[in-house]
């Protein structure tokens, strides 16, 4: 469960508040300028030009409002910085030492910021700040504590101590901007950025990274060529009420798959299970791959229990006296024998009886959207399976 925080984003009439009222100061003056504005993260969310502004004014507007938003201070300080002889300021990570940035705050906090190109810096800055004393509404969004963050890598380290596996897991925000990082002694030093670029790019685009890698495989070249994104399996986003607070990356697990696994475990950690009203509960996709990961009971309602049923091999032969098994196959084929003879028969509990082997029986192929109903007495065994092997079974006492 998410311990809800929240932080305030400007909205759509924020935005457009902003805007309004800083082309109104450049207008009024006789500027020719662009006027961006942009999101906690940097990113843009709202755009004008006057008439005659020069072209290149786009891009500068939109670095400059892009660095008083991820630097929370006017843009102006890092310019005077470079021009007191801080030539370093010049290499900070997303930073343009440019006048003309200006954050747009609620209380103290940094919601955006709008950023001006195209006159002198003052002026520039003038529009800018002329902007940022408009009226301008907000929205409270769910957000990602840092004790969340923690907790979503703790748990992928947890699983991976049980593993014997090393890999490096990442934890961004909404923004995809790094907020945790796990990097056991034995891991590889590369996985540190693709473990980052995974949790980046399930976070900006609301999806799992390995929707782009399956895109490329299956002849998409251009998901190759997506902006900040990477097509590699292992990224998973965090969910908080429908919304995308963050996401989980790993990188250098035993296999592809495994680290896909890994960060479902880690997002799974922190996503909320809800419940409705007469008894109803919703779990969501994110809480469904994270107990998929590892398999087991997703609802115990007393006389019938739901299962993430997930099988890697082959078992032993089972029978529920007083136990109806319903199967759907998620992911994944299987061969299961029912009926025939049990061998080597052991009881493990009141009706509960498992075996070597079933001789004898009916084999059923199962593929993705089968389903497979085992009444009460019944044996079954699963003799194949493939790698992993994924399905829901509803346990129905008779």
């Amino acid at each position: 469960m998410i311990s809800t925080t929240t932080h305030h984003v400007i909205d759509e009439a924020g935005v457009e508040a902003v805007l309004e009222t800083a082309e109104r100061h450049a207008l009024d003056h006789g500027h020719r300028v662009v006027i961006a504005v942009v999101e906690r993260s940097g990113e843009l969310v709202g755009l004008r030009r006057t008439p005659g502004a020069q072209i290149a004014s786009s891009r500068v507007a939109i670095d400059k409002a892009r660095t008083a938003a991820i630097f929370v201070r006017p843009s102006r300080e890092l310019e005077q910085q470079v021009s007191g002889g801080r030539l370093g300021a010049l290499a900070l990570h997303g930073a343009r030492a440019l006048t003309g940035g200006i954050p747009l705050k609620v209380g103290d906090a940094v919601v955006g910021a709008i950023g001006t190109s195209g006159e002198t810096p003052d002026k520039d800055e003038a529009v800018s700040v002329a902007g940022a004393a408009a009226s301008f509404s907000t929205l409270a969004v769910p957000a990602l504590s840092a004790a969340d963050a923690r907790r979503a890598a703790g748990t992928v380290a947890s699983e991976c101590a049980r593993r014997g596996v090393s890999p490096v897991c990442a934890v961004v925000d909404a923004g995809g901007d790094l907020m945790c990082i796990w990097r056991p002694d034995r891991a590889q030093v590369a996985s540190v950025g693709v473990a980052t670029d995974k949790a980046r790019t399930a976070a900006i685009y609301r999806r799992p990274s390995k929707d782009f890698e399956e895109q490329a495989s299956s002849g998409r070249a251009s998901a190759l060529h997506l902006a900040r994104a990477v097509p590699l399996q292992g990224g998973i986003p965090i969910v908080d009420g429908g919304r995308v607070i963050g996401a989980v990356g790993v990188s250098g697990a035993s296999s592809a798959d495994e680290d896909q696994e890994l960060a479902v475990l880690g997002a799974g950690a922190l996503t909320p299970v809800n419940g409705s009203s007469n008894g109803a509960t919703l779990f969501d996709e994110t809480a469904v791959r994270a107990k998929f990961a590892t398999g087991g009971l997703l609802l115990d309602g007393g006389p019938y229990k739901l299962d993430a049923g997930r099988r890697d091999a082959p078992g032993e032969a089972e029978c529920h006296a007083h136990t109806v098994d319903v199967m759907h196959v998620v992911e994944g084929t299987a061969t299961v024998l029912t009926g025939g003879e049990i061998v080597g028969a052991r009881g493990v509990g009141d009706g509960e009886v498992r075996a070597e082997s079933v001789t004898g029986g009916t084999a059923h192929e199962l593929s993705p959207g089968d389903v497979l109903a085992v009444p009460a007495g019944v044996a079954h065994q699963f003799t194949r399976v493939s790698y992993p092997f994924l399905y829901f079974v509803v346990k129905v006492e008779v």
